[in-house]
């Protein structure tokens, strides 16, 4: 890490930016991520630091008189909560005083740095036993079980592969869900399945934003209201985008005659 040697608490704010910077690309509440940057400060000895998250960036003040003030701007948010629990172990670690910040700052980089843990395979198959489960749950037949655990691994899929060509979050997801509507329809007319509500419910469940909703009501709740009020937007926009994707697919085989 690099260091500055006319202000000794560089290397401070550079592991509070990091931590706060890992947690909320990757899932974290923005309390959380304030709370656990502030704590980080305060054990390694500067109680005077302020910290400002929003969805897209992070602000970080340390008060006195080697005063700094730093902004990290966050352009991509994904869901992967085992490095979250790992920032908050080094975190521990640090209150408990086991860790310099040169040390804790190197941890920090090694779990930016590591890839996810479950290959794109494994998600895809966790998606599609998902979207059969969840088909059930909602009252559906077995009989669908199957045209649901193909239709939601191909969604997540879809939605993979979408992301990766038009970096567009909700025109993927968008895509995604007017495929599963579509491969849902095919299926029905293959006679494969039965209740096409059922299988689609099931199938775009993967695509829902649970964890966004929770994280805008949990930071709406700590009087968050930025940050809730963004989470709580771009939660509805990702229902626009699969709602509309699959009210298109409904509208065009209506036409067609096939509804």
């Amino acid at each position: 890490m690099e260091q500055s040697q006319s202000n000794p608490a560089y290397e401070v704010v550079q592991v509070c930016l990091l931590a706060g910077k890992i947690m909320l690309e990757n899932g974290g509440e923005t309390y959380r991520v304030e709370d656990t940057m502030t704590r980080i400060a305060d054990a390694f000895g500067l109680p005077n630091a302020h910290s400002f998250v929003t969805p897209t960036g992070i602000i970080f003040s340390v008060e006195g008189p080697g005063q700094t003030t730093r902004l990290v701007r966050i352009s991509e948010r994904s869901t992967d909560l085992r490095k979250v629990t790992d920032v908050n172990a080094v975190s521990r670690r640090i209150s408990s005083g086991e860790m310099s910040p040169a040390e804790a700052y190197r941890e920090l980089q090694e779990i930016e740095a590591a890839q996810p843990r479950y290959p794109v395979g494994v998600k895809i198959a966790a998606a599609a036993i998902a979207s059969a489960c969840f088909l059930i749950m909602f009252g559906g037949s077995w009989h669908d079980f199957m045209p649901a655990l193909l239709t939601g691994g191909a969604g997540l899929a879809f939605l993979l592969y979408f992301h990766r060509l038009v970096p567009i979050k909700f025109f993927a997801e968008f895509l995604s869900s007017l495929l599963i509507g579509t491969l849902a329809f095919l299926m029905l007319r293959l006679g494969l399945g039965q209740d096409l509500d059922k299988i689609i419910i099931g199938s775009v469940m993967p695509l829902v934003p649970g964890l966004l909703i929770t994280n805008a009501v949990r930071d709406l709740m700590a009087g968050h209201f930025v940050s809730g009020l963004s989470k709580g937007a771009e939660a509805f926009l990702t229902a626009f985008a699969i709602g509309a994707g699959i009210a298109f697919v409904f509208a065009f085989f209506a036409g067609e005659g096939g509804l």
